[in-house]
């Protein structure tokens, strides 16, 4: 009878453990799975765009690539030699050479010449406009949720609100941005449109206020981007803060500091790291979506870098172009072929490699913060 309990009992204690085993190696494969499945595609990526990217020659950068704005490209031979040119390359070639272009037979392939250069500039000017209105916003709004709130039904309604609005899918945003920024927002004008939905006159000149939107521009794509990101930086910092000690709080309170004060010189660089990492997380998803900025800022091609405007404000009114939508337009939009997917490639070896550097900035940033205040 000893024998059978205890037999028992050795087969009860392992079948907890071999559950336990068990979970352990499915967690462990589909680990292992997944980060397969990411080293295949940005082994691909990172392949194919080098190709595209570096030559093996010197400056062993293929500097046009980066510099150039997006061309059409010509293939044809000349005299037995298969030759690739870009559309401006093309037209010195024929002038150079005294030949007719107009008859000269080539077969063209649109978006595969040239460079991405505007959807390299593009691209930063996004990010950084977007990520500085969601950092101002969202701080700001971390830090009257943490420290001025109370704990009542409307606070708990917009923190319910906020962690919903992160799970929006970026279409949605981006249709938002669009109805909102692109055609109803307030500009300051002297000659309002004429669909415009409101027109309020003011009292300074012959300005008014009209309701005529911003069009697909700049400042459409930074406030709608923004707001998109704007839940994943609220929510981080709120987190940040709140893991302050609150003897921080009290130890600033006690010598005479007020709320401001103790929140601008107890709290926030102490938050910082915390902080930071939202920015991490907030730059990734700004780099990469194509929805929001298909709606409300970019180009399919512009050959125009954005500075190249003849009156200051019209920096922030224009649209620009940008790498995920140049992607997008290279991978779906026209006839596929080997030219286009160097193209592809190679833009998106360059995507990975902008995103790369800013989120690595913005690690360091955050190490170097955690170092100096640490408590």
């Amino acid at each position: 009878m000893t024998f059978t309990d205890n037999s028992f009992q050795k087969k009860s204690k392992s079948l907890p453990r071999t559950i336990e085993q068990f979970s352990f190696w499915a967690f462990r494969l589909a680990t292992y799975l997944i980060l397969i499945a990411a080293s295949i595609i940005f082994g691909k990526i990172i392949y194919e765009g080098g190709k595209t990217v570096f030559r093996s020659e010197f400056p062993f950068i293929n500097v046009p690539f980066l510099t150039q704005a997006p061309q059409t490209l010509h293939v044809f031979e000349y005299k037995g030699e298969k030759m690739e040119m870009s559309d401006s390359e093309f037209r010195a070639w024929v002038t150079a050479q005294g030949i007719d272009g107009s008859t000269f037979k080539t077969t063209s392939y649109s978006y595969s010449g040239g460079g991405i250069m505007p959807a390299i500039i593009g691209t930063l000017l996004l990010i950084a406009g977007s990520m500085t209105i969601a950092l101002v916003l969202g701080i700001f709004s971390a830090v009257y949720l943490s420290e001025y709130s109370q704990d009542t039904k409307f606070i708990r309604l917009i923190r319910l609100s906020i962690v919903n609005l992160a799970g929006v899918p970026s279409i949605v945003f981006g249709l938002f941005g669009f109805s909102l920024f692109v055609l109803i927002a307030p500009i300051i004008t002297e000659t309002p449109k004429n669909d415009a939905l409101w027109v309020i006159p003011l009292f300074f000149g012959n300005y008014v206020l009209s309701f005529q939107g911003w069009g697909v521009s700049l400042l459409a794509g930074w406030f709608t981007l923004a707001f998109m990101v704007l839940p994943i930086i609220i929510t981080a910092s709120e987190e940040a803060l709140r893991a302050v000690p609150k003897g921080f709080r009290e130890g600033a309170l006690a010598l005479g500091a007020t709320k401001w004060l103790t929140i601008r010189t107890a709290v926030l660089p102490y938050a910082l790291p915390g902080i930071l990492t939202s920015s991490v997380l907030g730059i990734s998803r700004v780099a990469g979506e194509t929805a929001p900025i298909m709606f409300t800022a970019a180009f399919a091609i512009r050959d125009q870098l954005p500075w190249q405007v003849q009156h200051w404000q019209d920096f922030f009114f224009q649209g620009v172009m940008a790498l995920p939508y140049h992607i997008y337009v290279v991978s779906a939009k026209i006839p596929q072929n080997e030219y286009t997917s160097r193209m592809q490639y190679g833009t998106a070896f360059v995507f990975l490699v902008i995103v790369f550097i800013i989120a690595l900035t913005s690690i360091i940033l955050r190490n170097r913060a955690r170092a100096k205040y640490r408590w």
